[in-house]
């Protein structure tokens, strides 16, 4: 196969003078090529040279005008920015792993040997870029075949592969999951054999694939591997403990795992919002450690929202994850995600919804997207009630929004205003007074407007805390 009409651009063709001058062999290698079979878009580039790469590296950069060169001598690597793509070059080697570490002992070798140690027959293809072979295909592996197929696959023996670089195993299923490709029965046995041995990669690069997966158009796919994988209790314990399905006195419950597929999946359709898709995959994690069995009322699992919003930042933590606002973000989506069902099941009052607006502030529009996505009931008639109660409920969202003004509203009246007027300093009635003005608010007994909480703040101060102003004037 000849990929020459593919690689289009200057930039091979200047690549492969430069190699051609010095007298080196020089290939497109890996992702780039996979991609290029697959149609798939990428600005980064990686070479391979039977040399040093850093060598033609600083060739290329010296044909290309405007490019800029970073030479990483520690790894034998360098690195071109040019035309709005990051080429990479190093030269062909061979690695050997240690038990202990997933640091490689690299030796020069040649193509065959690099294409060797590549993780999958479908990044182990590389195409020439010398002007006598250019676009020449070297496929060592069948890795077209597998491409067609739509497999993922060693090119080696699955086992040695992992247990060197155990890393491999959630690009594995990173790459299941963005392709919508199968891995091979093999290759995913030798996943479940090794799984104990993600323990040495550090959380950094495990979360670096777990945000790929969550990024992908399925998530759920990943998350699934990764639960019959056996990789999943090694890297999120928490969400392997809401697999299954308990059953006392004749009742169980949901399989709260395969429910929380469910929601993510429906988010992911709506959203590129990876954190919302956070939220969805988090918005019962506390299911295991708060479900109950009650003799009247079956599984209960009350309180499940506030406990899980408890968990978020722990897991966070544990992740690696920004401990920043997107954190707080997940971790209201977490605690309010029950609101709108609430709103929905019960009657829809004008003070609740001012309520949820208020405290769900300009993510409103996000949680009622997940709480949506919550609904994975198959009993067509509850789910064709609560969208129609949605719907009301989103009607009246507009209308009070348009009205009254709540989403992150600001009392009229603030802290400084109740103490210039009652000569207080910063102490407990002030609280106590702004909360009552905002509640007043919130549950409709006044309008969000100055002079109405201002008449509120004077008559419940009077009436409640016997608080008379200290200039009777100004009242």
């Amino acid at each position: 196969m000849n990929l020459s009409e593919r690689l289009q651009g200057r930039t091979f063709r200047t690549v492969g003078e430069a190699a051609d001058a010095m007298e080196r062999e020089c290939y497109v290698v890996g992702g780039y090529v996979r991609d290029l079979l697959l149609g798939r878009p990428s600005k980064d580039i990686d070479f391979v040279t039977v040399g040093s790469g850093i060598e033609v590296a600083r060739a290329v950069a010296r044909q290309i005008k405007g490019s800029h060169l970073s030479v990483f001598r520690n790894f034998g690597t360098a690195q071109v920015k040019a035309r709005g793509m990051e080429l990479e070059f190093v030269g062909a080697r061979r690695e050997s792993y240690q038990r202990d570490s997933r640091k490689p002992i690299v030796e020069d070798g040649t193509l065959d040997d690099d294409l060797a140690r590549r993780d999958f027959t479908i990044n182990a293809m590389a195409a020439c870029v010398n002007a006598s072979r250019f676009g020449e295909v070297i496929d060592r592996y069948n890795g077209l075949e597998d491409l067609e197929a739509k497999l993922i696959r060693t090119p080696l023996d699955p086992d040695i592969t992992f247990s060197d670089d155990p890393l491999r195993m959630m690009r594995a299923i990173r790459f299941a999951t963005q392709l919508d490709f199968t891995i091979v029965e093999e290759t995913f046995r030798a996943i479940s054999r090794n799984a104990q041995r993600i323990k040495i990669i550090s959380r950094e690069r495990v979360m670096d694939e777990l945000m790929k997966i969550m990024r992908s158009p399925r998530p759920s796919i990943g998350w699934e591997l990764l639960l019959k994988s056996g990789l999943l209790r090694f890297i999120f314990p928490e969400l392997q403990a809401m697999r299954g399905v308990e059953i006392r006195e004749g009742i169980g419950h949901k399989d709260n795992f395969y429910h929380t597929m469910a929601v993510l999946d429906n988010v992911a359709r709506q959203t590129d919002n990876v954190w919302l898709r956070w939220a969805a995959l988090l918005h019962d994690i506390a299911k295991p450690v708060t479900k109950r069995f009650d003799d009247k009322l079956g599984w209960t699992f009350h309180g499940h929202n506030a406990v899980g919003a408890k968990m978020v930042p722990r897991i966070f933590r544990q992740m690696k994850f920004p401990m920043n606002a997107k954190m707080k973000y997940v971790q209201k989506m977490v605690e309010l995600h029950m609101r709108p069902i609430a709103l929905v099941e019960d009657e829809v009052t004008d003070s609740a919804v001012r309520r949820l607006l208020f405290d769900a502030g300009d993510d409103v529009d996000d949680l009622m997207l997940l709480c949506s996505a919550d609904i994975t009931s198959r009993n067509a008639d509850k789910v064709a009630r609560f969208r129609e109660n949605y719907e009301l409920v989103k009607k009246k969202m507009v209308e009070l929004e348009e009205r009254d003004r709540i989403r992150n509203f600001q009392p009229p009246v603030d802290g400084i205003e109740i103490m210039r007027t009652f000569g207080l300093g910063e102490c407990r009635e002030v609280g106590i007074i702004k909360e009552r003005i905002k509640n007043a608010i919130l549950d409709g007994e006044i309008p969000n407007e100055h002079e109405a909480a201002r008449e509120l703040m004077l008559s419940f101060a009077a009436s409640a805390l016997s608080l008379a102003p200290a200039d009777p004037e100004k009242t």
